[in-house]
């Protein structure tokens, strides 16, 4: 049985990963089901048998969360030769500085950049030890994906077993050839099945399939092109981690070329795009550009999102033209209103597309677009489909847009503000009060426990509740008003009441958030917190104040100021207060021997990971010794702590001279 399952994979090997099949699929057939005979009637199925990648019967019914060992990053997109030129500036500028910097060390060689295909289908990370494929996972959040192991192994391109013993993650891209795409649809016509409209959807859906003999159905391949972590194994450069996944049976791209001219890349990116692209069986939307120096790349590090060793360069988005039929405008919670175009449906990619963002009155304007004309449209990078301009076409009958007046939710007359218009109407427009109280009540914001944007809608409608203060106010709502509403029990009422109440002892950062400020968010409403201590003092805060916080504008702070000095927004808080909600900011204890601390009154700013004190223990370690820790670096920062993977943050730091320290010169000076 170990016999011919050597033999049976590196049939496959051959077949699926290099397209050079060594013998006849009838002799193929005559060696498979020999081992399914011996399978049968040994009552053993060895781990890295073929027969157990069909995955008959097997329906898993949810999917586990799996924390990869090491994240998986997203690529910086360069969708012009311009740009890609820039980021050589200044992969080429950091590694001068590092080479200046670091006189003893040995100095970073010129960047040697690595081309390959950017596969597009779905991101996959396998995990195999011992030898053998213990884990596939999802690319999910980076962090932590979906466990989709089962249909992973119906996917012949994928060994079973590698000859590495080792722990490893291999990163990678699961596709649908197009040929088998069009394979599968050719069968779904003959049984009046449904068509797949597209590969890239095919794949992800294959996937995602709880019955995994409805993966193998879809013939899926692979490709890898790079290990996330490898315990006990060092690599030089990408060249050389390329060459291990291929001595190990890991089907990586064929196409992979180097070069040290990046003019000479560009023009390469051109010819590809040109001749090879239209020929290829499966997807790709771009070229990938990475530093074969890997040495280099964990010097370069990582951006919050993006390593800043590789970018992808993006192929030019296909352009499409159809109808405008009409638009539609919608109203946000902050009353903006906003255009969408309904066109005459068009298929792009595989994708029907009947809508398209027009972004605001200014853009109709601009685009000259009118009703019943033809358009050019983009969809790109599966955003929203845009409005690009507007085509000739004399054979058609046109009309203007008509600029509304009146809001389409309330009917309220407009206001216009710039290139956008606003409805005025914020206690009244049903929409605006539905969203802003629901996103008051969300999880970032007062959490309030069984509230739901059906739930405003409701109190809405049906009690008048149109402020956040309402929620509060027992004239406005109560248990018995509750109970005698529609699909409200007993049971629903009382625990509404309760989250309610509980929600009044809140946090002032979540309730600052709560409040929807305009041009704020999460992180800019905890600076206001830790900056002012209390609820009163973001009120009294003034213009200077305000942009004197790192990372505040001129626009965020007039925002904050205009927000705090409304009647309407001042009313609703101080009914808020009067109910009882209580917005607090816990200071940190400050250690008795704080001011012997050299961080004692400094501003210091954490970056990357922190290894042995995590985030938090090291944010509350430094407020305990009376610093400062705020999310962004400028001239007033002492202190920048760079962990693994420091971002940004480090660069800012290193151009305005701030003092960097490393995770174990920081646990020194704590300590």
């Amino acid at each position: 049985m170990r016999e011919l399952i050597e033999l049976l994979n590196d049939l496959d090997f051959h077949y699926y990963n290099l397209d050079r099949p060594k013998v006849t699929d009838a002799e193929y057939d005559r060696l498979y089901d020999e081992l399914t005979a011996l399978e049968a009637e040994s009552g053993i199925v060895l781990p890295e048998s073929p027969t157990q990648r069909v995955g008959n019967g097997v329906v898993i019914e949810s999917f586990e969360e799996h924390k990869h060992l090491a994240r998986l990053w997203s690529l910086d997109k360069a969708q012009s030769a311009d740009v890609l030129r820039e980021w050589d500036k200044r992969v080429r500028k950091l590694i001068e500085d590092y080479n200046q910097k670091n006189p003893e060390a040995d100095p970073l060689p010129a960047p040697t950049y690595i081309l390959e295909q950017k596969f597009d289908g779905l991101t996959i990370n396998l995990t195999y030890d011992g030898g053998s494929l213990v884990q596939a996972a999802t690319r999910g959040r980076g962090v932590v994906g979906e466990s989709v192991l089962p249909q992973i192994r119906t996917i012949r391109s994928v060994p079973l077993a590698i000859e590495y013993q080792g722990l490893i993650e291999v990163q990678g891209e699961v596709i649908m050839p197009l040929s088998e795409l069009q394979r599968y649809n050719q069968k779904a016509v003959e049984v009046g099945a449904e068509l797949l409209k597209n590969a890239r959807n095919a794949a992800s859906g294959a996937i995602r399939q709880k019955n995994v003999s409805e993966t193998a159905k879809r013939n899926l391949s692979a490709f890898f092109y790079g290990i996330g972590y490898a315990a006990e194994r060092e690599f030089v450069t990408h060249e050389e981690m390329t060459e291990f996944l291929r001595a190990n049976r890991i089907k990586a791209g064929a196409y992979s070329k180097s070069f040290t001219d990046l003019e000479e890349l560009i023009l390469e990116i051109d010819r590809f795009d040109r001749e090879d692209h239209p020929q290829l069986d499966y997807l790709i939307d771009g070229m990938v550009i990475k530093l074969n120096d890997i040495r280099t790349r964990n010097v370069l590090g990582y951006t919050d999102k993006f390593p800043r060793w590789a970018v992808a360069f993006k192929f030019e988005a296909e352009e499409y033209s159809t109808i405008l039929h009409s638009v539609e405008w919608d109203v946000g919670r902050t009353g903006k209103i906003t255009p969408t175009a309904l066109l005459e449906p068009v298929d792009i990619g595989g994708v029907t597309v009947q809508r398209a963002t027009l972004n605001n009155w200014g853009d109709i304007q601009r685009k000259g677009v009118d009703i019943g004309c033809r358009v050019a449209i983009r969809r790109s990078n599966d955003v929203i489909p845009e409005v690009l301009y507007k085509l000739d076409d004399e054979t058609l009958e046109t009309r203007p847009i008509e600029k509304p007046e009146q809001c389409p939710s309330c009917g309220a007359e407009l206001v216009e503000k710039g290139a956008h218009m606003f409805c005025p109407n914020v206690t009244g427009c049903a929409t605006q009060v539905i969203e802003r109280v629901s996103h008051f009540a969300s999880r970032g914001g007062m959490d309030i426990e069984t509230f739901s944007i059906k739930t405003a809608e409701q109190l809405f409608r049906e009690l008048g509740i149109n402020d956040p203060a309402d929620l509060y106010d027992p004239e406005k709502l109560s248990l018995d008003q509750l109970v005698g509403l529609p699909r409200f029990g007993q049971k629903k009422a009382e625990n509404l009441i309760k989250a309610l109440e509980k929600s009044k002892d809140c946090d002032l950062a979540a309730f600052l958030n709560a409040l929807g400020i305009p041009n704020t968010g999460t992180r800019m409403c905890r600076d206001l917190a830790e900056t002012f201590g209390s609820l009163e003092a973001v009120r009294a805060a003034e213009f200077e104040q305000l942009v004197a916080i790192p990372g505040f504008g001129d626009i965020v702070a007039e925002s904050v100021v205009s927000f705090f000095a409304m009647e309407r927004i001042n009313e609703s808080l101080d009914r808020m207060l009067a109910a009882g909600v209580r917005p607090h900011f816990e200071a940190p204890q400050i250690a008795e021997t704080a001011a012997e601390s050299p961080f004692f009154g400094k501003t210091v700013v954490l970056t990357g990971t922190l290894q042995t004190m995590g985030r938090n223990d090291a944010k509350a370690k430094l407020e305990s010794l009376g610093a400062k820790v705020t999310g962004s670096v400028s001239k007033k920062t002492d202190f920048v702590v760079a962990g693994e993977e420091a971002g940004s943050k480090l660069d800012k730091a290193q151009e305005l001279g701030v003092t960097v320290l490393t995770e174990a010169e920081f646990i020194e000076l704590v300590k």
